[in-house]
């Protein structure tokens, strides 16, 4: 039984990751506008001169910092829900891998929580394994918000970033991406698990490239932990949301979760989520792959991630009747 200190601390722990997703960009954005019409201007121009500099980091491995990753306020963040990291193969730390997270949801609580930062011990359980947690490149050009990021071990997902940790001569990199992206982010309706990943290869062309072995990561209960408007495919408010996420990279999508003082807020509810992360699957080395090679490669990862998927289900509370769906 948890102590009433411990859920405040918890609950804080988890709104301050909720606002930081939601919030950190534009706060810091708007910051720096208004400074410039301040007689602290300087800051803002000491800033961008540092990002002008500093541009180029986060494509290049960005900057993490082991004790941000460490940070006590993560173990209140997992112990929240709660959220559970399970191995069921050995990663070697004298390869390279790619691992596609999924499914997306609405924050991607479970991806964050396991591999950018180490609340579940995740270089303890995979030694010799240092993860790199891809996110929308976008992120990586707001001030402050890119450095935070950063801190934990996040990376672009972009060609250049994930083609930069993996062709090092450092051996043991893992890029972990969100496949589904925000377009998935729009099917996490609690009680479904639909993966949009039958046109998504680009993440298994890369792992060709580098020869860097495939491994799937399926986060139960993760699309239980808000509620979220659905709306059909042909509806004016997804055709409206599929224009926004074109042009801007992610999805508006319509969620709550509980609240404190009124029924609905941005308070995740406290579903359990587990990660589990399968076996590799060895890929050779194509640095020119061709498109039959990727379509092995593709089709031979979503059996795996099916098959992963059928043999945790129940025991991570999912209904035995209930398979995972691609789009």
């Amino acid at each position: 039984m948890k102590t009433p200190k411990k859920q405040r601390i918890e609950i804080v722990s988890v709104y301050q990751f909720v606002l930081t997703f939601l919030f950190m960009g534009l706060f810091f954005s708007l910051l720096f506008l208004f400074l410039f019409f301040t007689s602290f201007w300087f800051l803002s121009v000491l800033y961008l001169v540092w990002l002008f500099l500093d541009w180029d980091t986060p494509d290049r491995g960005g900057r993490r910092f082991e004790w941000v990753r460490n940070w006590k306020v993560w173990e209140h963040f997992r112990d929240y829900y709660p959220i559970k990291l399970v191995k069921t193969a050995e990663l070697s730390p004298d390869k390279n891998y790619v691992l596609g997270s999924h499914p997306h949801g609405i924050m991607c609580a479970g991806s964050f929580c396991n591999f950018a930062t180490e609340s579940n011990g995740f270089s303890r359980q995979f030694p010799g394994i240092r993860p790199f947690l891809a996110g929308l490149a976008g992120l990586f050009r707001i001030p402050v918000y890119r450095d935070y990021l950063m801190s934990c071990g996040l990376c672009p997902v972009s060609r250049q970033s994930l083609d930069f940790v993996l062709s090092g001569p450092q051996r043991g990199q893992a890029v972990v991406i969100l496949v589904g992206g925000a377009n998935e982010s729009l099917h996490g309706v609690p009680g479904e698990h639909c993966l949009t990943l039958l046109k998504r290869q680009g993440f298994v062309r890369l792992a060709l490239r580098h020869g860097a072995s495939l491994v799937p990561v399926y986060s139960f209960g993760e699309n239980e932990i808000f509620t979220q408007a659905s709306f059909g495919i042909g509806s004016w408010q997804r055709t409206l949301q599929a224009a926004f996420k074109k042009f801007t990279g992610f999805a508006p999508c319509i969620f709550w979760g509980r609240g404190l003082l009124f029924r609905w807020g941005l308070l995740p509810f406290p579903v359990p989520i587990t990660t589990v992360v399968g076996c590799p699957i060895a890929v050779p080395y194509r640095p020119n792959p061709s498109q039959e090679e990727v379509n092995r490669y593709h089709k031979l990862y979503m059996e795996a991630l099916e098959q992963m998927f059928e043999e945790h289900k129940e025991s991570c509370g999912v209904s035995p009747s209930t398979h995972l769906t691609f789009i």
